[in-house]
């Protein structure tokens, strides 16, 4: 089989993106390239292009992914309603006399952030501009700074309602469908987004818990990097609690009618969407931020977010169909499945036990290092359309490999040198803070997601005991 074609693709793809080329672009004229060469050189079916045509279409008629501009415009509507900025000075007072206080307050606002917009680069960015300059002037080490700020951004890649999420459930269920049938199953078992939601649950709140513990023990054991707040005493604890609460209240009932309409049943995550974004405008309105001008705003970053969404689809959708006309897809599924089988041509399946954990294994770091150059979306629609029903052919459960997906990417956006957020950090943080006190600061968090990562592949049960109560 033919490798050389295939690998040569991916690889031009790659450059392409590292010199700086638009997404969509480089994916969809570095494919169109490669099959002008393969037709030339009679190594391409033209056939395959001719399923363009549907595929387009079948993202313009996929109801799941109307979600993604509603989700976005709730993200952009409640950035804009100063949300974010009123929550963490509450919190930031609820917390004050709290060593490493204010460092929690970073993480828990980025949770709610990113259970509101699930978007990192507009929490990394918001999160960066509000609490990096106070958090600097409070005495915190910059290399905790940082490294909670992008951490808690992170979280709206594991936290649902996010983005990648939504897309890996599109994704991952027809990759589900195709698996099954397969193996001869014509009454396939279907998968929702909505399985990822309450899959994500557990798992994201634990990395939740572990980043507060890892602040409140280095308030404990290094006080040099970590000041103690004295809270001032004119401020009254009561006074305190209630402002908290009144900032607390409003982004958590939005959270709870979108979440729960979505695990209760009573909605689709498209509808569930729908609520969110009325919901996100009703909050604006109650804190009189929404006019004309703002409304303008958040309807053109929406559109110019969902465009770009959607241009990668047709891009990736273009690659996809050229790889495959390379036999790129049968070269994947017959090496992970050399590896699966323990075949002795393979020296990969000589250290690594039979299986599907050998293949699900080398497909994680795979991954882990295309998150370096590769955006979440490009490895969502370009990578996990490949790999996906290869290893659901051998058994793997989707929702627990789409949570091992999100977060490996969650991980590979803090990963120093390429990490996304680490560059959205540096563009809004002051000339003082050095880079390599973002890297430094971010290194224990990459731990932390790492041994996640671990626990999940462990106990499976971390991310599919939840959906089977929920969902039985």
């Amino acid at each position: 089989m033919d490798v050389i074609m295939p690998l040569l693709l991916f690889t031009a793809v790659c450059i392409v993106l590292l010199i700086g080329y638009p997404v969509a672009l480089s994916l969809g004229g570095t494919a169109l390239a490669f099959a002008a060469i393969g037709l030339l050189t009679d190594t391409f079916d033209p056939t395959f292009l001719q399923a363009l045509p549907n595929r387009i279409y079948g993202i313009m008629t996929n109801q799941t992914l109307i979600a993604v501009p509603l989700f976005v415009f709730m993200g952009v509507m409640l950035e804009r309603s100063k949300v974010a900025e009123e929550l963490l000075g509450t919190m930031a007072d609820l917390f004050g006399s709290l060593r490493g206080g204010l460092g929690i307050s970073v993480i828990l606002v980025g949770m709610l952030l990113a259970a509101s917009t699930g978007i990192v680069g507009a929490t990394v960015v918001t999160m960066g501009l509000l609490s990096l300059p106070v958090m600097l002037k409070r005495g915190y080490h910059p290399s905790i700074a940082t490294g909670t700020i992008c951490a808690a951004g992170t979280l709206g890649q594991i936290i649902p309602p996010s983005i990648i999420l939504i897309l890996l459930g599109d994704v991952l269920s027809a990759a589900y469908q195709q698996a099954q049938l397969n193996m001869g199953i014509f009454a396939p078992e279907t998968l929702s987004v909505g399985d990822l939601f309450v899959g994500a649950l557990i798992p994201g709140l634990l990395l939740v818990l572990f980043y507060i513990l890892y602040i409140i023990s280095i308030g404990y054991f290094r006080r040099d990097l970590i000041p103690n707040i004295v809270r001032n005493e004119s401020q009254h604890s009561n006074s305190i609690l209630i402002r908290s609460i009144k900032a607390l209240i409003p982004p958590l009932l939005l959270i709870v009618a979108v979440l729960g309409s979505i695990l209760t049943g009573a909605a689709t995550p498209s509808e569930a969407a729908a609520v969110g974004a009325v919901g996100a405008i009703v909050l604006a309105l109650s804190k009189k931020k929404l006019n004309f001008s703002v409304l303008k705003k958040v309807v053109y970053s929406t559109t110019q977010v969902t465009s770009m969404i959607f241009f990668i689809f047709i891009g990736a959708a273009i690659f996809s169909l050229v790889f495959r006309g390379f036999g790129g897809d049968e070269v994947i599924e017959e090496f992970l499945l050399g590896i699966a089988e323990n075949n002795a041509d393979s020296w990969l399946a000589q250290i690594l036990p039979a299986g599907a954990f050998g293949p699900v294994l080398i497909v994680m770091l795979v991954m882990f290092l295309l998150g370096f150059i590769l955006d979440f979306i490009e490895i969502t629609f370009v990578v996990v359309p490949i790999i996906a029903p290869i290893l659901l052919t051998m058994g793997v459960d989707p929702v627990w490999l789409g949570i091992m997906i999100a977060i490996n990417l969650q991980t590979s956006f803090l990963t120093p040198p390429f990490g996304f957020a680490l560059f959205y950090l540096r563009g809004v943080a002051p000339e003082s803070v050095k880079t390599s006190d973002i890297y430094k600061g971010i290194i224990p968090f990459i731990i932390i997601q790492l041994s996640m990562l671990t626990t999940l592949a462990y106990w499976p049960q971390l991310a599919t005991w939840l959906p089977g109560q929920v969902f039985n």
